[in-house]
């Protein structure tokens, strides 16, 4: 975040940088914009706790797995984002959201990860046990949260592809870019907005 007057960097700590915009920024917000982080103290406990987990199973989990450089780091950071990504789904497959019926900040991070998932994760970085578009229940949150205002429309799918196979020359020195996977199921009807 740079202050626009001076110039100068305020941070670069994303993870409170949208926690500040959730809280300290909530003057400017439009109008309708949701509220992304729970009111009541034991949901935003809760919410918090789930925020760790996604960051450090699934957000850091599919770079720990991808820049290992041991098979048994690889194992163990494997084995610790996909044990994540089953609980994700499980909890999942009785709510809209992470939270319930609305969306909050731990929806909006662990999306991050989901819509590089099959473009990126699964081959570039051997996440490989199981593509997103094969989890049905991830795959229907995913795209219900790719299909809501400020999601969907701020992905560039070849941009991202571009970016990391491109830039990971120590784990693709040939700089190919994979052309596929096609990203048309991205906008059909997850069957989920009946949920909340």
């Amino acid at each position: 975040m740079i202050d626009t007057v001076t110039g100068q960097v305020v941070t670069n700590d994303y993870p409170q940088i949208t926690l500040d915009l959730s809280t300290q920024w909530a003057a400017y917000h439009r109008h309708g914009a949701p509220r992304l982080l729970p009111e009541h103290p034991q949901e935003r406990a809760e919410h918090d706790r789930l925020v760790d987990e996604i960051f450090a199973d699934v957000n850091n989990g599919v770079y720990r797995t991808g820049f290992a450089t041991s098979q048994d780091a690889y194992d163990a950071a494997y084995d610790r984002l996909f044990a994540r990504l089953d609980a994700l789904s499980a909890r999942l497959a009785t709510r809209r959201f992470l939270m319930g019926a609305h969306l909050t900040e731990a929806d909006v991070r662990l999306f991050t990860t989901l819509v590089r998932f099959d473009a990126v994760y699964h081959g570039h970085f051997k996440c490989n046990r199981n593509k997103l578009t094969e989890d049905p229940v991830l795959w229907a949150y995913a795209r219900d949260v790719f299909q809501q205002p400020g999601f969907g429309d701020t992905v560039d799918f070849d941009h991202i592809k571009r970016h990391y196979y491109a830039t990971h020359e120590q784990i693709n020195p040939t700089r190919i870019v994979p052309r596929g996977p096609d990203i048309d199921g991205w906008l059909s009807d997850p069957g989920r907005a009946s949920w909340g």
